[in-house]
């Protein structure tokens, strides 16, 4: 599979990652077998870099990659975790005693000295802008706790106060076809900079997939169940904040934009990878199946006017309700 920079790290990673979430909680149960399963069929695919974070099961996901790794010593990827969620999200709770707290139980749980790339979790945005919460990482890094660092961002302005920073080597942000404004200045700010750009929610929580329909039920402890409203978490998580009725109207027209004999999954997967700027997409995967069809994405070419048609649909049903908010 491709490989691109991961900002100035000095490490390539795989067009197609993992995002690990689903292995811990808010998707539904997944045992460990099954988590196993998953991990191998991505490895297997070419995939080499695994995100996850200290709450995913408040640390089981962590631990899956754990053991998982130790039965595959030779799988030299990335594994990229995430801190500051154990706290309520208040500023004052990003300080350095806690970022030393937080990162002990999670090398702990990776069974690492350090830790590949460590991501700030969705914190407040004044967080961005605070010079004591870069000067704790930079020493972080200096010590070895963490090989690098980078952030999990909701919002444009907190992507762009992170970029500005010398030694944030990548963004995470949402990114996808019902998700479009990292494209105007986000995706581009980081590309000048040389930052990473790591495009999650790929699948706008499965809509862009094309499966579910208006009766489409989920599980009662899946974030798409209770976390509509934002009743949880940031609501934008969940179908990208997109209303779930105007999202799968919006999935069957997405669906029908498709070249034949291409899942709409993997042509949304495709059109974010093609994104000039942006390094890698995280889909999660919870099969096998999944992680294999996910990674297979990497392969699939889109036809020339394939983006302005995609934007046409953005732009006449979801840019409204989506953009201003994000």
């Amino acid at each position: 599979m491709q490989q691109r920079a991961l900002g100035r790290t000095g490490r390539d990673v795989s067009v197609v990652g993992l995002g690990t979430w689903q292995l811990g909680a808010d998707w539904g149960e997944v045992s460990e077998a099954d988590a196993f399963a998953v991990l191998d069929a991505a490895a297997e695919s070419g995939v080499n870099l695994f995100d996850t974070a200290d709450v995913y099961g408040d640390g089981r996901s962590e631990s899956l990659i754990a053991a998982w790794r130790a039965q595959h010593p030779g799988w030299a990827g990335t594994v990229a975790t995430k801190m500051g969620r154990r706290l309520p999200q208040l500023p004052e709770n990003y300080r350095a005693d806690r970022f030393r707290a937080w990162l002990d139980r999670s090398r702990r749980n990776l069974r690492v000295d350090t830790i590949d790339l460590v991501q700030l979790h969705c914190p407040p945005s004044r967080v961005y802008r605070d010079d004591a919460v870069y000067d704790a990482l930079d020493e972080l890094v200096a010590e070895q706790v963490i090989a690098a660092y980078g952030v999990s961002v909701e919002r444009e302005s907190e992507a762009l106060d992170a970029i500005a920073r010398p030694g944030v080597q990548s963004v995470q942000i949402i990114l996808n076809a019902f998700r479009m404004k990292p494209l105007d200045r986000v995706v581009p700010a980081a590309r000048e900079a040389g930052t990473a750009i790591i495009a999650r929610v790929p699948l706008a929580s499965g809509l862009l997939s094309g499966r579910y329909t208006e009766a489409t039920t989920f599980a009662p402890d899946d974030h798409r169940t209770f976390n509509r409203e934002g009743a949880a978490f940031d609501k934008g998580e969940t179908f990208s904040g997109v209303d779930y009725r105007a999202g799968v109207a919006a999935a069957r027209e997405f669906a029908a934009l498709c070249p034949d004999g291409v899942s709409p999954a993997a042509v949304a997967l495709a059109w974010i990878i093609q994104q000039p700027g942006v390094t890698t997409v995280i889909p999660g995967a919870r099969s096998p199946e999944q992680a294999r069809a996910n990674a297979a994405a990497a392969r699939v070419r889109l036809p020339a006017d394939f983006d302005a048609r995609v934007a046409e649909l953005y732009d006449r049903e979801l840019r409204a309700a989506i953009h201003p908010r994000y």
